[in-house]
């Protein structure tokens, strides 16, 4: 059994919870993608904020977005935005899309950060990728992270990945994650468990607020099972 994670060394990973992924009128919208799972996944990832500011633990929140004159988004980037029909830096509803400083680039109201809390701008999909967040951790010598947040095959994972190479002990949160396309959200998360939990555990919300309050995690091997339960497979 896994015990309860010392909350000096631990920090909660809030991935990408921006309007432009989650409301109407941003980036995701726009891009004919059906928003609901991600808005669905808010409320836990609330639970979760909740859970770790009582704890003490260092909260880190990333946004994906650009400079207005989108100088750090690669062509190849531009292009795959033009294609999907949401082109990077067009005017949508809520401003120009994954536009740092626009409406569609600032958080979900819920999930806000509070004063003390990290705020990671990201040009990539990545939060290590041209950002400080490798700094932030030291700085606290954080060995472990908790993370939730959008997309589940794209950024969660992206991150998720190089914070693994990068020495990470790595919970995700199944049922605060989410995936663009919902048929994908039960392979993303199956990733990660193979070969032993080569990306970390998965747990469920319930599971990883319970360890904040000193309760016992759930052991790795039952990955699988909370796959099943997250998505309904």
């Amino acid at each position: 059994m896994h015990t309860a994670p010392d909350p000096s060394r631990t920090a909660l990973l809030v991935i990408d919870l921006q309007r432009d992924f989650c409301s109407p009128g941003g980036y995701a919208h726009q891009a004919g993608i059906d928003i609901a799972p991600m808005q669905a996944v808010v409320a836990n990832a609330l639970r979760l904020l909740q859970a770790a500011r009582t704890a003490g633990l260092l909260v880190v929140h990333t946004r994906e977005g650009h400079l207005s004159d989108l100088s750090d988004c690669p062509a190849t980037k531009l292009q795959r935005s033009v294609d999907a029909g949401a082109p990077i830096g067009s005017l949508g509803p809520l401003g120009r899309l994954l536009v740092r400083g626009e409406q569609g680039h600032d958080f979900v109201d819920a999930v806000r950060p509070i004063s003390g809390e990290e705020v990671i701008d990201k040009p990539g999909y990545g939060a290590f990728h041209r950002t400080r967040l490798a700094q932030v951790l030291a700085a606290r010598d954080i060995n472990r992270l908790i993370v939730c947040g959008v997309t589940t095959e794209v950024c969660v994972h992206s991150t998720l990945r190089e914070a693994v190479d990068r020495g990470f002990a790595c919970t995700t949160v199944g049922d605060a994650t989410a995936a663009s396309n919902p048929a994908l959200q039960a392979p993303a998360l199956a990733m990660i468990g193979v070969e032993g939990g080569i990306f970390g555990l998965v747990q469920s919300t319930d599971e990883v607020v319970a360890s904040l309050q000193g309760a016992k995690m759930t052991p790795p091997d039952r990955v699988n099972t909370w796959v099943q339960a997250f998505t309904g497979a």
